[in-house]
């Protein structure tokens, strides 16, 4: 099944989780950019907080698109150490990359959650989703990541993944939810009639959007 963009997916993904819904102790973390519409939709169609988790891939020195690993949130470093042994990765070239997509993920952190303080995560049941898994590493980033904060329960939940990601993810979360596994896989965004790249103010809009939707509805 392909998808029309990520709001439908999200929509999918969210009636595949409705065991989850109007659940106090449930909380939606976004990998962005690409995973806010989607847990977006997922927040609203549960009725659960939104907000994101910051996950930015390490890429090889002239080779970006592969990845020699990621870090996330809270300080986590993951290495792929099988890429960096055979492609001879220096220490220092490791954390040239390191350093530069830090400075990133701690931008992009300021400018999508602003002034609001970021979810208390210990004891919760976490959702963290993405728009789709390829090799995973920004997933098993952000679980490694977030497992630091102590939640009670870490479910992946994706709308289009490739079956052996599913599988590997799985050691890394208590859950893993993939609405569309097909095979071969190739790429995420061949699941999806409109992938285009999410935009900052798109990620700005949604959050401040689900953040209104919240107190909103703690007011009623």
């Amino acid at each position: 099944m392909r998808f029309k963009n990520r709001k439908e997916a999200g929509q999918r993904l969210a009636s595949d989780l409705k065991e989850y819904a109007n659940r106090p102790d449930v909380i939606v973390l976004a990998l962005p950019r690409g995973g806010v519409p989607v847990a977006y939709e997922v927040a609203r169609g549960l009725n659960a907080p939104l907000d994101v988790w910051l996950v930015r891939k390490l890429g090889v020195p002239g080779q970006e698109e592969l990845a020699m690993g990621a870090i996330a949130s809270g300080g986590t470093r993951i290495l792929n150490q099988d890429v960096v042994r055979s492609l001879r990765v220096s220490e220092q070239a490791i954390e040239q990359v390191a350093a530069k997509e830090q400075k990133e993920l701690e931008r992009r952190e300021k400018a999508y959650r602003r002034d609001r303080p970021p979810l208390e995560l210990r004891d919760r049941t976490v959702l963290l989703v993405d728009d789709g898994l390829a090799t995973g590493a920004s997933m098993h980033a952000a679980a490694v990541a977030l497992r630091q904060h102590d939640p009670k329960k870490i479910i992946a939940a994706v709308p289009v993944a490739a079956p052996e990601t599913c599988q590997d993810v799985q050691v890394e979360v208590d859950e893993i939810i993939c609405s569309e596994t097909p095979q071969p896989f190739y790429a995420v965004g061949l699941w999806y009639d409109n992938f285009d790249q999410t935009t900052d103010q798109e990620v700005r809009d949604l959050m401040e959007r689900s953040a209104g939707q919240q107190i909103a509805g703690s007011t009623r």
